[in-house]
């Protein structure tokens, strides 16, 4: 049997953010309803606060339903979903309808209890319908929008993530020339670490590692450099969280040392240190890279690309929670990676 595609297009309406837009767009339409009303009679602030009062429990009680039920429609495919939420926003304002004409026969002392059902309500529920019909087809198009996005910088991304340096290529290559003569074993554990680093850059560019996992990469690519470079090349690690449970997308901290040693160790004579930080602080994890600061920055100017590549993919999983920052100082080059440990 096959399996239905599921929908995920519905926005999160539990969120304190989604909670005031539908208080205010609900207030906005009321607002608009009473200035209709208007063209056939005057302005009336009581109007006014009651439609306000019957459009914003309609939109927070829908919302409300909307937000209970998101994990069910997001397993129907996108127009069934649609079609759902619609249905359950007449539905509510059907409901809310037939109360008020209740409370309000009730306050004026009748209770025509066969009209309650009346055509104000059936203009209620079709006004429901055409408004959530607009809103669903809104989210649609912009999750469409979304997914277009994301296959165009996924694209994007795997064109700058299957081009690795020439030159780190050329350099790992006669390091294994000169040591299969005196030292075969060193040689070999050079072939294994560039077979992992490529094997690591032909992943797919959504793919999340553990902290760990990338860690380790960086690891052998220092190994490979450090044969090149000798002692002008010293790495601290300063990682203060359990890397083993934490998710970051793969090739997120590798370019940033590639960075770190081809364009603040590579041009001092005397070499440097590179140094590696990861911490959690409220909930958010801090990665840094810093490395020595070459005289004059035109050196860095290769790095504002490889920010914007690892920003555009965290941002993709993680929200706009992310920040990536570069921090050079006067003796000191900083980059500074946080995000979200929960989604």
């Amino acid at each position: 049997m096959e399996e239905q595609p599921s929908s995920s297009f519905l926005p999160d309406l539990c969120s304190a953010r989604a909670v005031l837009v539908v208080v205010v767009v609900a207030e906005l339409l009321a607002l608009m309803v009473t200035l209709v009303a208007t063209y056939y009679d005057d302005f009336s602030l009581a109007r006014l606060a009651t439609t306000s009062l019957f459009v914003q429990w309609v939109g927070l009680t829908s919302a409300a339903l909307v937000c209970q039920l998101r994990p069910r429609l997001n397993r129907l495919s996108s127009d069934s979903a649609a079609v759902a939420v619609v249905l359950l926003v007449v539905l509510d304002t059907l409901v809310f309808s037939i109360i008020a004409n209740t409370v309000m026969g009730w306050v004026a002392g009748v209770l025509p209890v066969t009209s309650l059902v009346n055509q104000e309500t059936l203009v209620n529920g079709l006004i429901a319908a055409i408004i959530s019909g607009l809103v669903m087809r809104y989210f649609y198009v912009q999750e469409q929008l979304r997914q277009k996005g994301q296959a165009e910088l996924q694209s994007r991304i795997q064109a700058l993530q299957s081009r690795i340096r020439p030159h780190f290529l050329f350099n790992s290559m006669n390091i294994i020339s000169s040591l299969i003569a005196v030292d075969p074993d060193a040689a070999e554990q050079v072939v294994e670490d560039l077979s992992v680093l490529f094997r690591a850059s032909l992943k797919s560019t959504g793919a999340e590692a553990s902290l760990e996992d990338e860690l380790e990469l960086c690891r052998r690519y220092i190994h490979i450099e450090q044969l090149r470079m000798g002692e002008r090349l010293s790495v601290e690690w300063d990682i203060q969280v359990n890397a083993a449970k934490i998710p970051i997308p793969l090739l997120t901290l590798q370019p940033l040392l590639e960075n770190a040693i081809y364009h603040g160790i590579q041009p001092l004579a005397a070499g440097g240190l590179v140094t590696i930080r990861a911490v959690e602080v409220d909930g958010m994890l801090l990665l840094s890279v810093s490395n020595p600061k070459p005289s004059g920055d035109g050196h860095h100017k290769g790095n504002r690309m490889a920010l914007e590549n690892i920003r555009h993919r965290l941002e993709a999983l993680y929200g706009d929670q992310v920040g990536v920052e570069a921090r050079p100082q006067e003796k000191e080059y900083e980059i500074e990676i946080r995000y979200p440990l929960q989604r």
